[in-house]
């Protein structure tokens, strides 16, 4: 079985390709459509479990449900430090 990762190794990962920014973006456009995005991560977790990644889908998923949660997300990707 795969190692879990968690949603502050895949933002490491982001940030070390340089996608941060882009996601930012992405994050400002789909925000209003949180709550279902939320949903649809919770669906597609048991996917994501065969890759590893059902952890990650899981806390993200709870990010974005919660009322600032996206707020969050967003301070992550624009975090400077390297864990």
């Amino acid at each position: 079985m795969q190692k879990q990762r968690s949603i502050l190794d895949l933002i490491s990962r982001v940030k070390d390709r340089g996608a941060a920014p882009y996601l930012l973006g992405l994050l400002d456009a789909l925000e209003p459509a949180a709550p279902i995005l939320a949903s649809s991560l919770l669906v597609a977790q048991p996917l994501a479990n065969l890759w590893g990644a059902g952890d990650a889908c899981r806390e993200l998923a709870d990010l974005l449900d919660s009322p600032t949660g996206t707020q969050q997300l967003r301070d992550l990707l624009k975090d400077k430090r390297q864990d």
